[in-house]
């Protein structure tokens, strides 16, 4: 059963990301209309203005609207995680998340149906677990981003209360040359940098941009609901993924990067790169999505050519 089909109009937060502008773009290949929602003043039909930080979104915003997909939050490796930066970290996710599912369920208060809502999460929510497989039934971790997607995720509550259908797309390490962990990994690998991360053994759950969005696309029309991993099917140990697209650049991959100098390096963040994840996505695959990219392989030929 899905709850949302093409032809619908999916209202979107965070389109000018990464992520959100190739989604939009999959949204309306797939015969989806799509509505962004924007931080200044429209400049088309297409866009809807809001501003999560004084709660300010108009009722109109959700006329006509049949999902509602929320991406927006600022980046986790943008800034060291200052203490001012981790509160930001934190309002730049609940704060939209939270408006945008107490209007929901003000509308079905109102007597409007209920309105899919899928938003971003991310694999963080399991913390540090070593060689245990995760699954979508497995429990949160422990450390700041755990506690961060717990709260992200929280922050639905309003509109599943009221009986919205809601997914928290909890993404894995996204791999693209334009952006996420990989623009910072990928020239570093076609200059023969490149090595593993820490002890290299800690389980990286990735996924490639074009599964991302294909995933993202999958869940709108799906009736899935709670966490869903979005990564794929085969996670891999760090050495392995560095040394697959260092092959496939024809580079060595000797260069090992000790935690301590990750650390040093880039602060909180540096300490979630030698994390352990061993995360599937058995709630995607049980659900008949298919990835492109299942293997490192495939991602290697995907993200290098």
């Amino acid at each position: 059963m899905t709850t949302t089909q093409p032809g619908g109009t999916v209202l979107l937060g965070g389109a000018s990301g990464l992520i959100g502008s190739r989604l939009a773009s999959a949204l309306a290949a797939e015969g989806y209309g799509v509505r962004r929602l924007v931080r200044r003043e429209p400049r088309d039909a297409g866009e809807v203005s809001w501003d999560p930080a004084a709660g300010r979104l108009g009722d109109a915003a959700l006329d006509g609207v049949s999902a509602v997909v929320i991406l927006s939050g600022a980046g986790v490796a943008a800034h060291r995680w200052t203490r001012a930066y981790r509160r930001e970290l934190v309002r730049s996710r609940t704060g939209p998340v939270s408006l945008v599912a107490a209007r929901l369920a003000q509308r079905v208060a109102a007597g409007h149906p209920p309105v899919r809502l899928v938003t971003a999460s991310a694999v963080g929510y399991y913390g540090d677990r070593g060689e245990t497989i995760l699954t979508e039934s497995s429990g949160p971790g422990d450390g700041f981003l755990a506690d961060l997607c717990v709260a992200w995720e929280g922050a639905t509550r309003p509109a599943t209360t009221a009986g919205c259908s809601v997914a928290h797309a909890r993404t894995g390490i996204v791999l693209d040359p334009a952006g996420g962990a990989a623009a910072r990994l990928l020239p570093l690998v076609r200059l023969g940098l490149a090595g593993p991360m820490g002890s290299g053994r800690q389980w990286w759950p990735w996924i490639t941009l074009t599964d991302e969005v294909n995933a993202l696309v999958h869940l709108v029309g799906s009736s899935l609901t709670g966490g869903v991993n979005l990564t794929a099917p085969e996670p891999a140990r760090n050495r392995d993924l560095v040394r697959t697209l260092a092959r496939r650049a024809h580079r060595p991959a000797v260069l090992p990067v000790p935690g301590w100098a990750l650390r040093v390096a880039l602060g909180g963040f540096g300490g979630e790169l030698v994390a352990s994840q061993r995360v599937v996505p058995e709630a995607l695959t049980r659900d008949g999505f298919t990835f492109t990219s299942p293997t490192i392989d495939d991602a290697a030929r995907a993200v290098l050519g």
